[in-house]
């Protein structure tokens, strides 16, 4: 993708969902390409079901690519149900957990003391975090779905607040913690505040899916975006995608209308790319390059009806319908990957990997259970995939 730079730029930022509580690293190409076994395992093996979540048996029938190996970093119990994850510049990986998640639908005891933000680390080079620590915990601290650290400062973004924690003395706990934006509907819910990104502009970057609504600073004074206009259903429809200075302050809203918009990738020109989930079950799953300030067609940008209401000009299927890409102003999708749950993306701009995943997205999705790339290439003021 020439678009991209060709320099070494460190990805510092993964994020795969991982339901087996499981954390590693692993990498997958497209599929047309020839993929094979991890292990030795055969991929029919039969596991009993008290055994399929075992630590064990994470990597039974996982399929790679030739050239990488996959091997777990951390298990159970070291940490519980992650959400996500980010590296800094030590290397060491930073977790937030979601223990308290939903825990009725599991017959779960909630953990009073809160979810924890973890730091992992390998300290003797062997490619397992052996060593943990808990950077914080608290009973606010509920169910947290993004992580973004910034040197001393650590964003924990967890519908209905984003908060931003302080480790001043550099001994790897929190010693204050303020608010950075409050007000953000979707707590205990996959659809609120997602994890923020830090932009080539030395901007933040970040978004919310249909159930966060709107955005309140620490004041819990309702947000105005770059028009002086409140950020909020009578401006925007659904999820939406922004960006701000570190202190928060000089919000732009750079695009609203999709439904669960996961966390947004940034490349080192200051492209912007995301995945969105469909309604469960339409085979609608979609990659966006974000045109700023656009409208991406979950909703009727009129009425705010659904893709099931009768219009005039409907799309010829119910994936396209899904996101009205026959109404006049929706940008248009970059690519449709069908049925899936996807959980974000990096756009990977080092040279490790092999050369199919060098300056490409890598895209994470536990619907099918695969992590891809797509290729992208330039098509006139757009791309294409």
């Amino acid at each position: 993708m020439n678009h991209y730079s060709k320099r070494c730029l460190i990805t510092v930022k993964i994020v795969i969902l991982l339901l087996p509580v499981v954390l590693f690293l692993k990498a997958c190409t497209s599929a047309s390409s020839k993929q094979v076994q991890n292990s030795n395992f055969s991929i029919d093996t039969v596991i009993p079901e008290n055994q399929k979540h075992l630590a064990e048996n994470a990597l039974r029938g996982l399929l790679v690519v030739p050239g990488l190996k996959v091997q777990t970093m951390a298990t159970e119990p070291v940490l519980i149900n992650p959400t996500n994850i980010d590296v800094d510049e030590h290397g060491r990986v930073w977790v937030t957990e979601a223990y308290n998640y939903r825990f009725q639908i599991n017959n779960n005891k909630p953990r009073p003391e809160g979810d924890r933000i973890l730091i992992l680390e390998d300290k003797d080079g062997d490619g397992r975090l052996e060593t943990s620590k808990v950077f914080y915990q608290g009973p606010e601290v509920n169910a947290p779905l993004g992580i973004s650290v910034l040197g001393n400062r650590v964003l924990v973004s967890q519908s209905p607040y984003v908060w931003a924690f302080y480790d001043d003395n550099g001994d790897d706990k929190a010693d204050r913690k303020e608010i950075l934006f409050q007000g953000i509907g979707g707590e205990q819910h996959d659809h609120g505040m997602h994890a923020f990104t830090f932009g080539p502009d030395g901007k933040l970057y970040f978004n919310f899916g249909n159930e966060g609504k709107t955005l309140r600073d620490k004041n819990n004074k309702v947000v105005l975006d770059q028009d002086g206009d409140e950020i909020g259903p009578e401006k925007y429809r659904e999820g939406m995608i922004f960006r701000c200075d570190p202190d928060g302050s000089n919000v732009e809203c750079l695009g609203n209308n999709f439904r669960n918009n996961y966390e947004v990738a940034v490349d080192s020109y200051g492209g912007i790319w995301q995945s969105d989930n469909d309604d469960d079950g339409n085979r609608g799953v979609r990659i966006n390059y974000v045109m700023e300030y656009g409208n991406y067609g979950f909703k009727d940008e009129m009425t705010g009806a659904g893709w099931q209401a009768k219009r005039t000009n409907l799309e010829d299927s119910i994936p396209l319908r899904h996101w009205h890409l026959n109404d006049p102003g929706v940008v248009p999708n970059l690519l449709q990957t069908g049925a899936g749950s996807p959980t974000g993306m990096v756009i990977y701009e080092g040279s490790l990997l092999p050369m199919p995943f060098q300056n490409q997205m890598i895209h994470s999705d536990p619907g099918p259970n695969v992590v891809r790339s797509y290729p992208v290439k330039k098509d006139g003021a757009g791309y294409t995939a």
